[in-house]
């Protein structure tokens, strides 16, 4: 079963389940599902072969939507649903695939489609980190900067990192042998017909007009919204600004807007 880190108090209404992406965990979420919490029950998990869910042989996204399925069913049998990059397209084929358990459906800054850029430098760079010669996240830090410049991916990646247990809380085999599944997008049928947000960063290119098409061939009632000065990380970059998007959206009526 995967790990869930629950957020406020069962109320009348479903639960929320947020769905991060490749190389994330629900540590990432904590201030968005805290202050989504504030009204419902949030569950922020760990997806497998992330975190301190289990880790598997596989990592495709119908078994990624059969665990969302399966924590859903454990928490009453429907939710409201966020996902973002991988967590989104795990999030859209469990509304594909299970949409009984799909109430209404945030989309963050994903399409349902392959896209051709690799993250296969960044399983690279943590393996390339030598774990005995690291007593502090700095340590792991300096090393990982030799390959990874950025400070902010470092600084995602490393939350990754069990520096006790010297120890990446990443399944990067599986990972690494799934990367063309998890940059894909696998050949689903049917629709679903529930409220869809497809939630977007104005700075950032993974949801383009031209796959607006097979958007709404899948998700008919899709609505499309950008946060402005967000990029693809867009819930870290203007965590408040997607709040309230996510809050205003959920809380707008069986409908969508």
């Amino acid at each position: 079963m995967l790990r869930i880190i629950p957020e406020g108090e069962d109320t009348a209404r479903p639960p929320l389940l947020i769905a991060h992406g490749l190389f994330g965990s629900a540590r990432n979420w904590g201030v968005v599902a805290k202050r989504l919490s504030q009204t419902r029950r949030v569950l922020s998990i760990d997806m497998r072969n992330h975190g301190d869910s289990p880790w598997e042989d596989s990592h495709g996204y119908p078994e990624l939507a059969g665990d969302l399925a399966e924590v859903i069913a454990d928490n009453g049998g429907q939710a409201d649903v966020v996902g973002h990059s991988m967590g989104g397209k795990a999030a859209m084929a469990l509304a594909l695939l299970h949409p009984e358990t799909v109430r209404r459906l945030v989309v963050a800054d994903i399409a349902p489609t392959g896209y051709g850029h690799s993250q296969q430098h960044l399983v690279d760079a943590m393996r390339e980190v030598d774990l005995s010669r690291v007593d502090t996240r700095r340590d792991a830090d300096t090393q990982l900067a030799e390959h990874v410049p950025e400070d902010g991916v470092r600084a995602f990646l490393l939350q990754s990192l069990d520096v006790k247990g010297r120890r990446w809380r990443l399944n990067l085999d599986t990972l690494e042998r799934f990367m063309p599944q998890i940059l894909g997008w696998p050949d689903l049928t049917g629709q679903f017909d529930g409220p869809t947000l497809f939630l977007s960063g104005a700075a950032s290119d993974y949801v383009k007009p031209d796959h607006r098409p097979a958007i709404k061939a899948l998700f008919p009632q899709a609505k499309f919204a950008k946060i402005p000065g967000a990029g693809h990380w867009l819930h870290a970059d203007k965590p408040r600004e997607f709040e309230a998007a996510v809050r205003a959206y959920l809380d707008a009526g069986p409908t969508a807007p």
